[in-house]
């Protein structure tokens, strides 16, 4: 059999198990779990702890993972108010030379690429920082790397 690994983005409560199941029985320590579709089921605590991590304390593999599903990231140990990171898929320009009217659509970078190559983009981390600016190809350091202090803003 091949490996697996999930990342899902979910909500949870605890919750003792509300009835008897083949693999537990009323009582029993546990989670509520809600999906992001809306299901709702009930998880042992011992395999949802397994699985799980507070999405408040996360390690950067995890928060890359939320930013891939859409949402913000930052870290609470960054010292800069507001600050927050999201994926920016790649993306596509028009050729710099406006078909209609012959007209450059932007000289300078007509110069730099050519005028009639379109921009192309791969996909990037982006961050919001603390004077509102954005700063494209955002890059973590080491300690970003290994900090387990991520979380996702809301």
């Amino acid at each position: 059999m091949e490996k697996f690994i999930g990342v899902k983005i979910i909500k949870a409560e605890p919750q003792d198990c509300p009835k008897d199941t083949h693999f537990s029985k009323k009582g029993d320590p546990g989670y509520k779990v809600q999906y992001e579709d809306g299901y709702i089921s009930w998880s042992p605590k011992d395999v949802f702890e397994k699985a799980y991590r507070k999405a408040d304390n996360m390690t950067f593999g995890l928060a890359i993972e939320a930013m891939k599903k859409g949402k913000k990231v930052a870290r609470k140990g960054w010292n800069g108010k507001n600050m927050w990171l999201v994926y920016m898929s790649g993306m596509t320009l028009p050729a710099f030379n406006d078909q209609t009217s012959g007209k450059k659509v932007n000289d300078r970078t007509a110069k730099l690429i050519g005028e009639n190559t379109p921009l192309e983009t791969l996909p990037y981390i982006a961050m919001w920082t603390a004077d509102k600016k954005w700063l494209p190809g955002w890059l973590a350091s080491q300690t970003d790397m290994l900090a387990e202090d991520w979380f996702i803003v809301e």
